[in-house]
């Protein structure tokens, strides 16, 4: 908006949400989103908590005290449903405006989740956007397909692993990816901790990962895709995906919730060339359900996959955790590309079958410590590891 803009003052009704940035927005249906949250409340008090909540979410006082007509009829947030979810637990369903969110990440977390998650007996597990939201935001720039295009896996399972442990120099990280490569992987990613370190500068890491990859295809005939690690300031941040393009590389990994929705938005929205793996470090922080979060909400943001826990191993996700997160990932939503779903997370290549029966063909399997315990035979451990899924066993 204009300085111009601010200095005219707040519009009267419909106007408002044209200055916020929804000016075509027209059918009703586009102008609320619903955030579903559950709450720990006792049977005779939940109506009241749940109408406290819809007016924190909105306006953060009574409404009793609100005379604007637009502010009573369009941004005080509304309770749509209440229903049981156990025993002194219940689902409650809040409408809120759409025009509050100005189209921007933070501003509709804000806006969604902001002050209630002060609270320790709110979750938030689902949210529920109109096509008008999901446009503004973009979801991810390639996808399912753009990523089976990249690594030429056109109906299999993809395949994954990870470049570690941190404190290696540049020149032997770039060794562990080319025998990746060597092996036939699809994606060889940096580790989540592999950031911009004196022990391997991510200059460096880049340029000798980047090389050490297109070498062994160029040996294997193979299409490894190397995948580094972002962070920093969104300065930084765009510095690095910048010089990720230049070393001719397409894909990039993020940790949405350490380097920021807005920025992880940005990002993605300003680099259309490059598609986006996101990981889950730090989402654990938050009183969000996974499905919520790392499905929904970092492919409304960005992501092309989305790095998870599954089940069984090193972390605590239930199979129904998985299951719906990798649905909410995959499914049709308002047009926006599907997310892959990529299991983690202490993995080995004697659960390939089992992942496979779970998750389907389209998914990417991301196997790394088991990988490199292999040693010197780092190499044929990952041959095997892409034989059996490409052998779907």
């Amino acid at each position: 908006m204009s300085k111009d803009a601010y200095a005219q003052g707040p519009r009267q009704g419909s106007d408002r949400i044209a200055q916020d940035g929804f000016s075509t927005v027209t059918d009703p249906a586009d102008q609320t989103f619903t955030a579903v949250y559950r709450v720990r409340e006792r049977a005779d008090a939940i109506a009241a908590r749940a109408k406290t909540i819809a007016l924190e979410q909105s306006i953060e006082m009574s409404d009793e005290f609100v005379a604007d007509a637009f502010v009573r009829e369009q941004i005080v947030g509304r309770v749509e449903a209440i229903e049981t979810a156990g025993p002194e637990a219940f689902d409650v369903r809040i409408a809120l405006a759409v025009a509050t969110t100005g189209a921007e990440p933070g501003q509709f977390m804000n806006m969604l989740f902001g002050n209630t998650s002060i609270h320790e007996d709110v979750r938030l597990i689902d949210v529920e956007i109109p096509p008008a939201l999901a446009k503004a935001f973009g979801g991810p720039n390639f996808g399912l397909a753009g990523l089976r295009a990249r690594s030429g896996a056109t109906a299999r399972a993809m395949t994954c692993s990870a470049i570690k442990p941190q404190g290696l120099p540049a020149p032997e990280l770039a060794r562990i990816a080319a025998r990746f490569a060597a092996g036939g992987i699809d994606f060889v990613k940096d580790d989540h901790g592999l950031a911009d370190q004196s022990y391997s500068p991510f200059a460096d890491r880049l340029r000798a990962c980047a090389d050490a990859v297109a070498e062994a295809n160029a040996s294997t005939g193979g299409n490894t895709r190397y995948v580094p690690s972002l962070s920093g300031n969104l300065d930084r941040l765009r510095a690095q995906a910048e010089a990720a393009l230049a070393a001719g590389v397409d894909t990039v990994l993020t940790v949405p919730m350490v380097i920021g929705l807005p920025a992880f938005n940005a990002l993605a929205r300003e680099y259309r060339g490059l598609a986006f793996m996101t990981h889950p470090a730090l989402a654990g922080a938050l009183r969000f359900a996974p499905p919520a979060l790392l499905g929904k909400l970092f492919r409304l943001f960005g992501a092309d996959a989305t790095i998870f826990p599954n089940h069984g191993g090193r972390f605590g996700y239930t199979p129904e955790t998985c299951r719906a997160l990798a649905d909410a990932a995959r499914a049709p939503w308002h047009g926006l590309r599907a997310c892959v779903p990529v299991p983690a997370g202490g993995m080995t290549t004697e659960r390939v079958p089992e992942m496979l029966d779970f998750y389907g063909p389209d998914t990417i399997l991301l196997i790394g410590g088991n990988l490199l315990a292999a040693g010197e035979r780092l190499t044929e451990k990952t041959a095997e590891f892409v034989s059996l899924v490409k052998g779907g066993r």
